[in-house]
């Protein structure tokens, strides 16, 4: 940790040391929004899980404009707008009384999540490269995580729905946290610039989503993305606690504990991981998680074959540790072979794509979950998520073909075909 620190410019300290202060807020409200629409606001509960989805909605629309505008203008400035947006959101959705108004709120939220996802990884890959670069997402990635999960524990115990300006409260706090990264933005990092110089020579270099996507080894990449999400955290709120619940028969305690479990994994082995695929090609690192997460679900289907069961508690919470473990080889690895593969002038929109890609995942893979389940196709489901985990392995080795040694985390290998 002290020689990945002290390899990071001044800009990448302020960026990196305050994300688990910008994303305390977002745990605060992320495990309890449809519970404040639903419960303290009085929405139909279908009209709730329809507001949640426009969040991911908003972000999918705006994602591809995005990351045209982080080429064009900067990630800095699209960043701001889209802080301004979450800021504007949470405090409108703090106070929402009324179906219309909390649409507008998580409307302007889902603007953010459409923009900060490119806008960030550019941020970060104008500032770090190399190596550095791959370790600095993986910890990003911890620190999300631990910022996240204190933040749902205290909102859990904070909260309550008896008593709505509590709700309130989260949200403005929510709202409150982006003020963190709009201040580097306006100050510290106010110099950065991710857009190319027009005189860089890179003028006439192909720079549209369609030139950009028919690269093979950004469609590879691309697929591989939104099958690992589709199959992964596609399932994280959806998928998994439904399945524990209804075929594993657990308690929600239980749900809770194994969330817990989740992001304990990811702060406590982030940095093992990290030291331990430094040098490695990175499609060789996806396909043990390939492996890894195989093997999660098939001990998530264990669970169902005692119900009820102290054994079946022990699965499902040993489940999300395994599952952890193989999240802690993604995150440094996908990202880092996008902005590895893109240039300053094409750099918003490869992560433009990747944001798609995640987002894509993120939708499609609770409605396959819901309809399976509400059939009673436990068995299936299983099944189609470890041949989903294997599926990832099979693409990992199809793009480890096409990309160039560099992008996969071997600069000394010789460079594969583009």
């Amino acid at each position: 940790m002290k020689a990945f620190w002290n390899a990071l410019p001044t800009e990448g300290r302020w960026l990196l040391s305050t994300v688990a202060i910008q994303t305390f807020g977002r745990g605060m409200t992320l495990p309890f929004t449809i519970i404040y629409l639903h419960e303290v606001r009085g929405f139909e509960l279908g009209l709730s899980g329809a507001l949640m989805s426009l969040i991911a909605i908003t972000g999918l629309v705006v994602t591809g404009p995005g990351g045209t505008l982080i080429d064009r203008f900067g990630a800095r400035r699209v960043l701001i707008a889209g802080l301004l947006a979450m800021i504007a959101g949470c405090s409108l959705l703090a106070f929402a009384t009324h179906p219309a108004i909390a649409a507008v709120a998580v409307m302007l939220i889902g603007v953010n999540f459409g923009v900060s996802w490119p806008g960030f990884n550019a941020l970060i890959a104008s500032v770090v490269d190399g190596e550095v670069r791959q370790q600095y997402f993986g910890v990003n990635f911890a620190l999300v995580n631990l910022g996240i999960g204190i933040g749902g524990v205290i909102g859990g115990f904070f909260v309550n729905v008896d008593d709505p300006a509590t709700f309130t409260a989260i949200f403005l706090i929510d709202a409150a946290t982006a003020l963190v990264p709009l201040a580097l933005l306006l100050g510290p990092l106010r110099h950065v610039r991710t857009q190319s110089d027009p005189d860089d020579g890179t003028a006439e270099e192909p720079g549209g989503y369609r030139a950009i996507v028919r690269r093979p080894a950004v469609l590879w990449l691309t697929l591989l993305t939104f099958l690992a999400v589709f199959i992964g955290y596609g399932q994280m709120e959806a998928g998994f606690p439904a399945f524990a619940r209804q075929v594993a028969g657990v308690s929600t305690q239980v749900v809770g504990i194994a969330f817990a479990v989740n992001t304990a994994v990811i702060v406590l082995l982030q940095f093992t991981v990290l030291r331990l695929i430094t040098g490695r090609r990175r499609t060789r690192v996806m396909q043990v998680m390939a492996l890894v997460w195989a093997l999660s679900w098939v001990v998530l289907g264990a669970t169902g074959l005692l119900p009820g069961s102290v054994a079946a508690a022990i699965g499902v919470i040993a489940y999300m540790g395994v599952f952890a473990f193989g999240e802690t080889m993604l995150q440094p690895t996908v990202p880092a072979i996008y902005n590895d593969l893109a240039t300053d002038r094409t750099r918003g929109r490869y992560n433009a794509i990747n944001s798609a890609a995640f987002q894509a995942g993120a939708i499609t893979g609770p409605l396959v979950a819901g309809v399976m389940l509400g059939e009673g196709l436990d068995a299936w489901f299983i099944a189609l998520m470890v041949a989903g985990s294997l599926a990832v392995g099979l693409l990992a080795s199809a793009l480890e073909r096409v990309v160039p040694a560099q992008a996969n985390g071997a600069p000394s290998a010789e460079a594969a075909p583009r």
